[in-house]
């Protein structure tokens, strides 16, 4: 036998093997087992896991993929990790919302003991490796928190909470996600002050809680209508603010009914190549959402242009990158479903 194919058949005897002692052992796919299940508010949850050994690590802010499989079909979606770097360097948590098939699921039927398929970590929403901001403002929106705790518990298990202000958007106080670890760290901290604001914020309200905003170096996240409202407020500073954004998935009726649409937004048509199948499409949606409503399953990970899960091959057409602005006129170009926008006819590879 070729020495490769006698390397590949040990690595899938050694594979099932280990899978027969202990579902999160693998030589080739990450795992995670999960410790513990923490309720945080009625509809946020924290699974605490030990992932196997090739879990590298993540930096504070970073997030990492889970996979799952619903109705025969593999999902995968990202969500950021909301515990510090852990000394072991293999425990973790995730902070899930319940919003959206894949979280719901989670919510639904994650118990101690099981075992989640993961993806490699990312992301660049983290602080600067070697300059702390000697001034720091956090901005989050409900589940947005997440990536901002990861920070804050990291500094303060260094003591490098120095001059930070934490101001932190929800529905009522009752939705505060870590709200009594919030506190404690606050009254532990002196340098750490926190500013809890319920209901929309907006940057009359950015600049009654923190009136020295400009003269911070700002890291905000959260649902994408409070940010794009309060990113004007960075005008002219905007090296100051760094930011994450994150996508929750429509409810079911959302995709049945298509709401949301833009109305009067011009109709152009999408071909699958593959089955020679088309719809029609229009630009006040992405591909991806274009596609879900249509019936259809693509493979998808972060919706936000980041994990390239839903790369694929368009053949002809124009579309508008979402994240960028930037148009793609170039035939046989691969694009990310999740942020392309049609602005033609268009033929996809799926």
């Amino acid at each position: 036998m070729h020495p490769f194919l006698q390397k590949l058949a040990v690595d899938h005897h050694v594979e099932f093997w280990l899978g027969e002692l202990d579902r999160s052992w693998s030589v080739r796919t990450l795992r995670g087992r999960v410790l513990d299940v923490i309720h945080e508010t009625h509809d946020v949850k924290s699974f605490r896991l030990r992932a196997n050994r090739l879990w590298k690590g993540h930096r504070a802010g970073q997030f990492v993929t889970v996979d799952v499989e619903l109705d025969g079909v593999r999902t995968r979606r990202c969500y950021s990790i909301a515990s510090a770097p852990a000394p072991d360097g293999r425990t973790f948590s995730l902070t899930v919302k319940r919003a959206g098939r894949v979280s719901s699921w989670l919510h639904d039927n994650v118990v101690v003991g099981d075992v989640l398929e993961l993806g490699s970590v990312a992301g660049t929403f983290v602080m600067p490796a070697h300059a702390q901001p000697a001034r720091i403002l956090f901005v989050s929106g409900g589940s947005g928190i997440t990536p901002l705790m990861s920070m804050l518990r990291d500094l303060a298990s260094r003591n490098a909470i120095a001059d930070l202000v934490f101001l932190h958007a929800a529905r009522s106080e009752s939705d505060v996600i870590f709200a009594a670890e919030l506190a404690d760290l606050a009254a532990r901290h002196l340098g750490l002050r926190l500013a809890l604001h319920c209901g929309p914020l907006d940057g009359e309200a950015l600049r009654k809680a923190v009136p020295d905003f400009a003269e911070r170096d700002t890291f905000m996240c959260g649902p994408p209508g409070m940010m794009t409202g309060l990113a004007p407020s960075w005008t002219g500073i905007e090296d100051r603010l760094k930011t994450e954004r994150f996508y929750v998935a429509p409810a079911r009726a959302d995709v049945e009914t298509g709401t949301n649409r833009r109305a009067g937004a011009r109709k152009v048509r999408l071909t699958m190549a593959g089955s020679g199948t088309s719809l029609e499409v229009d630009d006040s949606l992405t591909l991806l959402e274009h596609l879900e409503r249509a019936g259809h399953t693509p493979k998808s990970g972060c919706r936000m242009g980041i994990c390239n899960t839903c790369v694929c091959r368009k053949e002809s057409g124009v579309v508008e990158n979402t994240t960028t602005g930037e148009l793609s006129a170039d035939p046989n170009h691969d694009i990310r479903l999740c942020s392309s926008r049609a602005h033609s006819d268009i033929v996809l590879s799926l």
